[in-house]
């Protein structure tokens, strides 16, 4: 068991403490409180003038699926042949060996959310998995954690090119619709065959679609300016079906709306340059505003679009731009975990949580601060203080 001792605890649940101590027990937090008798078999940390809080999460990245420093050999995140791909697995192209996982480790991002890119319009399942690990399997957290689907200027720039549907925001829109509504058909199909005891000949994207529409998977919509969000909200509704509201650049314009609809919002990347028209209103003041509202935000990274590592450098930009400290702080830790639907493991220090912990030497969200030591499942997974 691992103790660590008189540290500042910023819990992300109900009490923080000035002062206290975290025991680690059989990969899970088994106990938190001021004070925690040191018994014999207890390895000790002592935390004084240090703060810990629970392992950073990067709600939206393709880490593992568009490896870092390669070039076509290890870019594997949108299949540009056919823009409905429900059924694409991210599990199939994550590279545990990717530089920038170990990276994103060694900078306390303990949790990320990876899957394909917004190139088609339905394009396969995300998931969420730890950053530590020898293969994909054993890093899993959640799989699948969602279905990408996108609206906007990607999937009409890629299929324009090929000069085939859709080329416009009303044709991505309706083989969207058309999609859903042939998952609805298959439901029925399926359900009639079982009744009547007749073979059934399975469809592999349609049983990929069908769990969207059975509210097991969210739709995670890759949507930048205003109107593409509202677009989204509307299929939504229509189809009662779960959303999260990837990128959401333009989201402080129709703050009032996302709230109002309880759509959580994963914002960002904030920190690139306006590289297409949909991105002219990009800052870090949509995700302040957008909490102000009543929105539950998570900050993403999109990586490689900009490194996750640097996570707690975009919440500080956002604190800089309105956010309120403490929901930046959310923003990379709890909120995400909620969003992602993973918040029974991860997201804060609470008993029986995996202790997934970063300890720093200062502020966690003082880019000048340095980390100590991460842990996954209550394994030290990166000690800098020793120089390991």
């Amino acid at each position: 068991m691992i103790l660590i001792k008189d540290a500042e605890i910023l819990t992300m649940s109900k009490k923080d403490f000035k002062e206290g101590s975290i025991l680690v027990k059989d990969g899970k937090i088994a106990e938190i409180s001021e004070y925690i008798e040191i018994k014999d078999d207890y390895e000790v940390i002592d935390g004084k003038g240090k703060t810990v809080i629970p392992g950073i999460i990067d709600a939206h990245t393709h880490l593992g699926i568009e490896e870092d420093g390669l070039s076509w050999e290890g870019q594997d995140c949108n299949e540009m042949t056919d823009p409905i791909t429900p059924h694409l697995r991210a599990i199939d192209a994550v590279n545990p060996d990717d530089f920038a996982i170990k990276e994103s480790l060694q900078n306390g991002i303990t949790t990320i959310m990876t899957g394909p890119g917004s190139a088609n319009v339905l394009g396969g399942e995300s998931m969420v998995i730890k950053t530590y690990g020898k293969t994909v399997d054993q890093m899993v957290l959640k799989n699948p954690a969602g279905l990408k689907a996108a609206f906007g200027e990607n999937p009409k720039r890629v299929y324009k090119e090929q000069k085939k549907l859709p080329t416009t925001r009303m044709g991505i829109a309706a083989i969207m619709r058309e999609n859903l509504m042939k998952a609805q058909d298959y439901i029925q199909k399926k359900d009639n065959a079982k009744k009547e005891n007749k073979t059934f000949d399975r469809d592999i994207k349609m049983e990929s679609l069908i769990r969207v529409i059975n509210k097991e998977l969210p739709l995670k919509v890759h949507a930048h300016r205003a109107d593409d969000i509202m677009t989204a909200i509307r299929i939504a509704k229509e189809f009662d079906v779960n959303i999260t509201l990837e990128h959401c650049t333009e989201g402080h314009k129709i703050a009032d709306e996302i709230a109002e609809a309880k759509i959580p919002a994963v914002v960002g990347p904030s920190m690139t340059g306006r590289v297409k028209v949909e991105l002219s209103e990009l800052s870090f003041k949509t995700a302040g505003v957008l909490a102000k509202a009543g929105v539950k935000i998570a900050l993403m990274s999109d990586h490689p679009v900009i490194p996750t590592k640097n996570a707690t450098v975009y919440a500080a930009l956002a604190i800089k731009e309105g956010l309120d400290p403490k929901e930046a702080l959310k923003a990379i830790t709890i909120n995400p975990a909620e969003i992602l639907g993973v918040d029974d493991r991860v997201g804060s220090i609470e008993v029986d949580k995996d202790a997934d912990l970063v300890i720093y030497n200062g502020d966690p969200l003082d880019i000048t601060s340095t980390i100590d030591k991460v842990f996954i499942n209550g394994n030290i997974v990166e000690n800098k203080k020793d120089g390991k």
